[in-house]
This record gives C-alpha cells, sequence and structure tokens, in this order.
C-alpha cells in the first residue's frame, strides 16, 4: 500500500509522515521544494506537479486542501483510493458566523471536490489551531506583553500532532468511511488561559493586554486579508459569551483525550525563542 500525503512539510502533513513511517507505511510525499523537504528516510518526495505518475499505485490519500481537486480528479481516474480530507469546522455551517466566514465557502469546496467524485473518504474538521497562537511568538520573545482582543473569549486550540494522529487513524483503520470528525483541543480555554497555558509550557510568566477590536485590525492589517480579520473578529467575539465547545473528533478517533495547549507550547518551545531541554 502506498499513501500519498499532499501538503506533507506542513504543520499537520510534517507529523502525519512520521506517523506513518513509524507505522511501517510507504509514503509518497508532495512538497513545493523536496530537496528540501527533510523527510524520514524511506519516505519518496515528489514535487507539486500533478501528473498520472504523482498517484501511480497510490492506494490512499491524506489531502491538504491546496490543489485538492486536481488532486482528486486524477486519484479517481486512476482507479478507487481512500481520501482523508483536511478541511474545517467552520465548514459544518453550524452557525450564522460560519456560513459568512471567508472559510466557509474555501473548505466546502474542497469537501466538495472529493465527495463529488468518490464515497471512498473521510472528512476531518478541525476548529482553531493552536498554531495560530505563533502570532505572539515574536512578542513573547521581544519579552513584550501578548496584545489580544476579546480576552475572555474561549477556545479549545488543537495540537497539529493530534490532527495528524486522527488522519493516520482515518487512513489506515476501516470504519470511518463518509463520516465527518470535527476536532479540537482538550479543553476551552479564555484567551487569558490560552496565555497561561503557553507560559507554563515555556516555565515563565507572560503578561496580556486586551486591545480593542480597531487596535487588533491596525496591528496586523498589513499581514491578514480584510475578510479574515473581519471572520476572526466575530469568531472571539461571539465566544466571550459562547464559548467554542470542545469536540470528540481526537479521542473518537485515536483513543487520546488529545495533547493540552500546554504541552504544544512546550513542543514549540524553539518559535518562542527557547532552547529545547537538554540542548
Amino acid at each position: 500500500m502506498t499513501i500519498l500525503v499532499t501538503g506533507a512539510t506542513g504543520a499537520v502533513g510534517r507529523h502525519l509522515v512520521d506517523v506513518l513511517v513509524k507505522r511501517g507505511e510507504k509514503v509518497r510525499a508532495v512538497s513545493r521544494t523536496p530537496q528540501s523537504a527533510a523527510l524520514p528516510d524511506g519516505v519518496e518526495v515528489v514535487g507539486p506537479d500533478v501528473t498520472p505518475e504523482l498517484v501511480d499505485g497510490v492506494d490512499r490519500v491524506f489531502v491538504f486542501p491546496t490543489g485538492a481537486q486536481q488532486v482528486a480528479d486524477l486519484v479517481t481516474a486512476a482507479g478507487e483510493s481512500r481520501f482523508v480530507v483536511l478541511s474545517s469546522l467552520a465548514a459544518a455551517g453550524e452557525l450564522p458566523r460560519e456560513v459568512r466566514s471567508a472559510s466557509y465557502a474555501h473548505h466546502r469546496a474542497i469537501e466538495q471536490a472529493v465527495t463529488s467524485r468518490t464515497g471512498e473518504w473521510t472528512i476531518l474538521r478541525p476548529g482553531t489551531f493552536a498554531n495560530n497562537l505563533l502570532s505572539w511568538a515574536w512578542p513573547i520573545k521581544a519579552g513584550m506583553p501578548v496584545r489580544a482582543p476579546y480576552i475572555k473569549s474561549a477556545q479549545p486550540p488543537i495540537h497539529e500532532a493530534d490532527i495528524a494522529d486522527a488522519a493516520a487513524t482515518a487512513l489506515l483503520q476501516d470504519g470511518h468511511i463518509g463520516q465527518f470528525y470535527p476536532l479540537t483541543g482538550p479543553e476551552s480555554l479564555t484567551r487569558i488561559e490560552q496565555v497561561a497555558a503557553i507560559g507554563a509550557g515555556l516555565g515563565r510568566h507572560l503578561d496580556l493586554v486586551e486591545i480593542s477590536p480597531d487596535e487588533f485590525r491596525a496591528d496586523v492589517a498589513r499581514f491578514i486579508p480584510e475578510d479574515i480579520i473581519v471572520m476572526l473578529l466575530e469568531y472571539w467575539s461571539e465566544t466571550v459569551t459562547a464559548p467554542d465547545p470542545v469536540r470528540s473528533g481526537v479521542p473518537d478517533l485515536t483513543g487520546a483525550p488529545g495533547r493540552t495547549l500546554e504541552q504544544w507550547a512546550r513542543d514549540h518551545r524553539a518559535d518562542f525563542g527557547q532552547a529545547q531541554p537538554g540542548r
């Protein structure tokens, strides 16, 4: 069996490749820069060109959002394969803010690209990524306070390794075809608690300053498109009074509760300007 992993050098894809290799699977990994992919020995690393050679002999596919339609076309034309699709919790459209969001339309189209072509699919819908909190890395490195709006809003950030573990289960085990799995971290934490958890993981106290939505927009407008800013502010505003709940997808697939935000921070110490223990 050959498993094609698209987006293999991204945060989720890299973890997924590691998990599959450790389980003895044959992996073909797609990277925009194969020469510098730095993936485990034995992994077949290929470029991003969507050609018949890309899917030759492939039995199962992890679909990263970029290029999903082209990959689905090529794989289904070559024969029946099992797909695991990385989508977003927003694609469920459970709340009006989700249906209005840029993420909803984008990820629904990705899901449709696969589900319209085959019945052999599993959809993973993670909520807010813990990796989004790397936007706080610069002030933390500089010894400055974290600046954030709506600090009493609460979300359950998910470790990218938990998404990878869930994807590996869906790829390798039977019983998950045709299922949608909402994935979150194990705790819904206010942004105050998120800063504290990161501080605990780093072994230091971190300060947090609440700013207005307009101040946030001024801070990030050079880096984040306006539609994404609107989506984020609406999400944080509404989760002040209605915290984003913990979902069961990670334990349902992996049998484990998922990694805490404090664990995520320990795993990302280098990103916050601290050496890993023992180095």
